[in-house]
């Protein structure tokens, strides 16, 4: 006999109060209805009694639960709360699941090391977005369940073990980034738009990406294809006092692209001219102190998702780009067909 049938027993519904429904009880109602009245793994309440009587049941089968296990909502309540804290909204259990919701829009950071060794444990369930991942106000962030409908207490036990021995060791496992409202300036190369051969394209889609995370453009500056006009046109913005710079096109290896060139000679500090992710390889980043400068390759004009869209919303977030979160943008980073 399973653990789970030694907990099964026949019960008069006024005694069944706190127990559990091993399977689905059904309503019939003769020309107007027929389906589920209670779900399996339904807890009985005092209001419930009535509703069981009047289809019936005077005696049901429950399942009563022994000293060390949880039904599948408090096991997931439980796993939930172990991972957001009191920052974060957590729904309700609905059917074994618990949903961790962003308060807030902004970028998410999840601890990896700590969910991969959740679900390293058999029978439990926490199912992530990925880190990194610019959400809204009370996106869904993560769902916890267990597969049984009844589990062993000593599993989420060692889940919320888990997370205060993360803690304790200085790790943050979940939590979602405000967006800071940056002053952005723009600097917009090209002989050809700058003498108004053709109209900037740039301009309009790097204005609305950056609204989209709470920033402003403050001023949009244009240069010739000549690396002194566009250092001047840096440091102008610079002497503004704009928090990022972004300096679109010009970013190819041409004889007239003089982007990269004009960055480093501004006195930037590189971090990377290159990104291992397509489209968007052409990219580079760079600080001038603590001022990010990012030198914009075309296909932010027409591609919807490019390296400028992983890096631009850490920046909003207040995170400093290092060499090592440009390596890791390769795994995963082939959006290109």
């Amino acid at each position: 006999m399973s653990k789970k049938d030694a907990m099964l027993r026949e019960v008069k519904v006024e005694d069944a109060v706190g127990m559990i429904l091993p399977h689905d009880l059904t309503q019939i109602l003769p020309g107007e209805f027929k389906g589920r009245l209670f779900r399996k793994g339904h807890q009985v309440t005092e209001a419930d009694i009535p509703a069981l009587l009047s289809i019936g049941k005077e005696h049901i089968y429950a399942m009563e639960l022994q000293p060390g296990y949880l039904h599948e909502d408090e096991a997931a309540l439980r796993m939930a709360r172990a991972i957001a804290g009191d920052d974060l909204n957590l729904t309700e259990p609905h059917e074994g699941k618990v949903n961790v919701k962003s308060p807030i829009h902004g970028l998410v950071r999840i601890d990896k090391t700590f969910v991969d060794s959740v679900n390293a444990i058999d029978e439990v369930v926490m199912s992530t977005v990925r880190g990194g991942t610019v959400v809204k106000e009370g996106a869904s962030l993560i769902g916890t369940r267990v597969i049984p409908l009844i589990v062993d207490e000593a599993k989420v036990a060692e889940v919320e073990r888990l997370a205060a021995a993360r803690r304790a060791e200085g790790f943050t496992l979940l939590e979602v980034k405000p967006f800071r409202k940056l002053r952005v300036g723009v600097v917009t190369t090209g002989s050809e738009v700058y003498k108004g051969r053709i109209q900037d394209k740039f301009g309009p889609v790097v204005k609305e990406k950056v609204a989209q995370l709470g920033s402003e453009v403050v001023d949009q500056r244009f240069a010739l294809d000549d690396s002194e006009a566009i250092v001047g046109e840096i440091h102008a913005l610079l002497a503004q006092g704009v928090d990022l710079v972004l300096v679109t096109g010009g970013m190819s290896v041409d004889p007239d692209d003089r982007t990269p060139g004009a960055i480093k000679q501004a006195g930037a500090r590189v971090v990377s001219y290159g990104t291992p992710m397509l489209p968007g390889s052409m990219l580079m980043i760079a600080y001038l102190g603590d001022v990010p400068i990012m030198g914009l390759p075309g296909c932010v004009m027409h591609d919807p998702y490019t390296s400028f869209d992983v890096l631009l919303p850490r920046i909003c977030a207040g995170e400093t780009i290092v060499r090592s979160d440009i390596t890791e943008m390769g795994y995963g980073g082939f959006y290109q067909c």
